[in-house]
């Protein structure tokens, strides 16, 4: 059976507006920044390998067996987690620990997000194919 475009909008649909929100809300706790589109890509992956995971299971998140979507998991706590906390912690000054300005936050926690994302996919993906 092909994969239909209309199939692949409704199955990720879910993420698509969590990280399109994600992104709106990064956007503005940077107040549109140098760094909010680099700070957009560990986003992206997400949809990215959420795209893949449909495609490689038939319409079906699961289709493919669990390797993909636990990896996908693996990858979206850690990665989208920790941009999140600390967007947060910089939107509230959490403990006046961006008294001085953001320094060089945003510019590297893309990296640190992805690597973070990168070891919580192998972890899923280790997991999933033990399922």
């Amino acid at each position: 059976m092909a994969l239909s475009s209309g199939v692949l909008l409704v199955r990720i649909a879910p993420v698509l507006f969590l990280t399109v929100a994600a992104g709106i809300w990064f956007y503005r706790v940077q107040e549109g920044g140098p760094w909010v589109f680099r700070n957009l890509v560990p986003l992206g992956l997400v949809v990215a390998l959420s795209a893949l995971t449909i495609v490689q299971g038939g319409g079906r998140w699961t289709g493919a067996g669990w390797r993909l979507p636990l990896g996908v998991v693996g990858f979206a706590i850690p990665a989208l987690g920790l941009a999140a906390y600390l967007h947060y912690a910089y939107s509230v000054n959490l403990d006046d620990i961006f008294g001085a300005g953001p320094g060089q936050l945003f510019r590297y926690l893309p990296l640190y997000t992805v690597v973070a994302g990168g070891i919580g996919f192998a972890i899923g993906w280790i997991v999933g194919r033990n399922v």
